[in-house]
C-alpha cells in the first residue's frame, strides 16, 4: 500500500478539538488500514521529533500518527497558561480513542509518563500496547534539572537559527552533526520584535515541570495495573533513568520488555533513531505473532 504522504513534513496538518476549544495538532504517515501506532512525544518537543522514525515504519506498512501536546508545537496553548497533569493525560487518552483501532503507544519522557498513567488507570485503555522511551515512575531529578535549565535559558530568544542551532550543539555535544535551518524551523516561532523563540509556551516551566515529582507515587501505582504488553527502552547513557530505576519498573511490570540502546542518552530517538526504529518494529511485529523476540534485559 501506499503511505498517505512520502514524508512527514508534507502531510497535511488535522486538528483535534478538545471541550476547552484548545486544538490539538497530529499528522499521520502510512495505510490507515494496518496496525496504528500512536507517537507521544517529551516535554518541550513535538512531533518532529518523531520524524525518522514515523517514515521508517510507514514504510513498512504500519500508520503512524505524531502530535503535539497543548502548549507545544503546532497545538494550540492553555487558555491563562494553567497547564494540569490530568489535561495532559485526557488529550492523550482521547486522541488514541480517535483512531481507527486501538494503537501501540509510544511515548517518551513526559509522553511515556501520560501513557504509563492512562495505561494503568483506565478501566478500559485505549492503547494496544505501550512502549515508554527512557522513562520510568521515578527518575533522577538531576537530569530533569540539567533539561529544564537548558529551557529556561533562552528567554529572550536567538537572532537567528545559526545562534538557536549553537546553542543546541552545546548542550548535546555527543552529536557530531549540528541542527540544520530545516531542523530548528519548526521548533522555533518569531516575535514581534523579530527574536526566534522556542515553539513550547514558556508557562509550561511554572506548572508541568515543576509538578512532575509529585505524581512519583501515583505513576508507580498506575505501573503496577497495567496488564497489556509493554517495552521499555533505555538509553546507556541517559542521564534520566538509572539501572536502579529500570530495575524497580521491571519489578512492577515483571511481564515487560526491557532494551537498553548503550549509545543513547535520555534523547533515544534522536541519538540513535535506527536502532530505536529496530526494536520499536520489532516489538510491534512481535504482538502479530511476527518476527523474533528476545529475552527481557536486551541491551541492543
Amino acid at each position: 500500500m501506499v503511505a498517505l504522504s512520502d514524508k512527514l513534513d508534507d502531510a497535511p496538518v488535522r486538528y483535534l478539538k478538545r471541550a476547552d476549544g484548545v486544538r490539538l495538532a497530529w499528522r499521520e504517515l502510512g495505510p490507515r488500514q494496518q496496525r496504528s501506532v500512536l507517537f507521544a512525544h517529551g516535554f518541550g518537543q513535538t512531533h518532529q521529533a518523531w520524524a525518522g522514525s514515523m517514515q521508517a515504519l510507514a514504510d513498512t506498512g504500519m500508520h503512524c500518527v505524531g502530535f503535539d501536546a497543548r502548549g507545544h508545537g503546532l497545538s494550540d496553548r492553555q487558555p491563562g497558561g494553567d497547564y494540569a497533569m490530568r489535561t495532559f493525560i485526557d488529550d492523550l487518552d482521547a486522541m488514541a480513542r480517535a483512531q481507527a483501532q486501538p494503537p501501540v503507544l509510544i511515548g517518551a519522557s513526559m509522553g511515556g509518563l501520560l501513557g504509563l498513567a492512562v495505561a494503568g488507570e483506565c478501566s478500559s485503555p485505549p492503547f494496544s500496547a505501550l512502549v515508554l522511551v527512557d522513562i520510568t515512575p521515578r527518575w533522577r531529578p538531576e537530569g530533569v534539572a540539567r533539561i529544564l535549565s537548558f529551557m529556561r535559558a533562552y528567554p529572550d530568544g536567538f537572532a537567528s537559527l545559526e545562534e538557536a542551532a549553537e546553542a543546541v550543539a552545546a548542550y548535546m555535544p555527543h552529536r557530531a552533526a549540528t541542527k540544520t535551518h530545516a531542523q530548528l524551523s519548526p521548533l522555533l516561532r518569531e516575535g514581534a520584535d523579530g527574536r526566534l523563540r522556542w515553539h513550547w509556551d514558556p508557562a509550561l516551566l511554572d506548572t508541568v515541570a515543576e509538578q512532575g515529582e509529585a505524581h512519583q507515587p501515583r505513576l508507580m501505582e498506575a505501573a503496577r495495573a497495567i496488564r497489556m504488553p509493554v517495552l521499555l527502552l533505555s538509553g546507556g547513557r541517559s542521564e534520566v533513568v538509572g539501572e536502579d530505576h529500570v530495575q524497580e519498573f521491571m519489578q512492577l511490570v515483571p511481564h515487560a520488555r526491557h532494551v537498553q540502546l548503550p549509545a543513547a542518552t535520555h534523547m533515544v530517538a534522536g541519538d540513535a533513531n535506527d536502532a530505536f526504529t529496530r526494536e520499536i518494529t520489532k516489538f510491534v511485529r512481535s504482538l502479530d505473532g511476527a518476527g523474533d523476540t528476545k529475552s527481557r534485559g536486551d541491551k541492543s
